[in-house]
């Protein structure tokens, strides 16, 4: 019988199951992808993986393209719209490449598969002023409002993925804090600028807050809870989620900074490959998106400025 054609509501491989909540993991807290779209990946990755499974595949390290190209076949022949075959196909390649990035897979079964055609959505960043506000909602002296205030800055200030963040150890820290070491994708280690106010930021919750819940204990990662054990990444998006609610501000993830800090460097003139490195982008393509958000800035201010704008 055609793979496709048994009940949508067969068992997942373990295997297969388990990198789809991996990655939807990493969606919505890293991210920030919101509800309905990490339901609709879910539908995708659920769906390819059943296929796959009957298919006689227990693993991703065991589809190839030819999988994914038969799977893509059985969508059109089973009524589904050009649009919903390129979304399914956009649901795996996403799902592979973050199983490449965490070192889980060495070959992208996806990679000659026909990319489609889709309008590219430009991500959205907050106003300095907005920024501003974020990073003021935790003036306490407490432990808890030193760490968060912290983990803001730093945020925004180095352009970090959270995973990245929340995995800084204290000997990632030079001693002036003039720069950090964040380690990215794949280990991927990068050297980051740290600017005046994260670098205040940090040095007071080292100096007043971690002793605190560390109580003398050696750990060695930055970020710690109450219990002195290293902050989540769930942990880490309800900060920035609880910051965002108290500086009245609507759908602000910990990615949001990340998208902050890239536009706000490029409306200041900063070079895209510069960004770039900053970010840990490993294609100048990646970045590229960002200068369709400093183009409108700049035909703003022509328009704004300039005699006849």
């Amino acid at each position: 019988m055609d793979p496709a054609s048994e009940p949508e509501r067969a068992p997942l491989p373990p295997a297969l199951a388990a990198a789809v909540e991996d990655f939807l993991d990493m969606s919505r807290v890293e991210a920030g992808l919101a509800r309905r779209t990490l339901s609709a990946y879910r539908g995708d990755l659920e769906r390819f993986a059943r296929w796959a499974g009957r298919r006689g595949r227990a693993a991703w390290t065991e589809v190839d393209t030819q999988d994914v190209v038969d799977y893509l076949g059985d969508r059109r022949r089973g009524g589904a719209a050009e649009a919903t075959v390129a979304r399914n196909l956009v649901a795996v390649r996403m799902l592979i490449r973050f199983l490449l990035g965490e070192g889980e897979l060495r070959r992208d079964p996806t990679a000659h598969v026909p990319a489609p055609v889709l309008s590219r959505l430009l991500p959205s960043s907050l106003t300095p002023q907005d920024v501003d506000g974020l990073l003021s909602v935790f003036p306490g002296d407490d432990w808890r409002s030193l760490r968060d205030r912290a983990l803001l800055e730093l945020l925004y200030a180095c352009g970090a993925r959270v995973s990245e963040a929340i995995g800084v150890r204290t000997d990632d820290l030079e001693p002036k804090l003039r720069v950090l070491r964040l380690h990215g994708k794949g280990d991927k280690m990068r050297v980051v600028p740290v600017g005046a106010r994260a670098r205040e930021a940090v040095e007071r919750w080292l100096a007043d807050g971690r002793p605190k819940v560390t109580r003398g204990k050696r750990v060695p990662q930055l970020f710690l809870t109450r219990s002195g054990r290293p902050l989540g990444r769930t942990d880490a998006w309800r900060r920035v989620q609880a910051a965002a609610l108290a500086a009245g501000l609507r759908k602000v993830s910990p990615h949001t900074l990340r998208h902050s800090f890239a536009t706000h460097l490029l409306e200041g003139g900063a070079d895209l490959r510069a960004v770039q490195e900053m970010l840990g982008h490993a294609s100048i393509r990646t970045t590229e998106i960002y200068t369709h958000l400093d183009r409108e800035h700049v035909q703003g201010l022509h328009r704004l400025y300039h005699p006849r704008g």
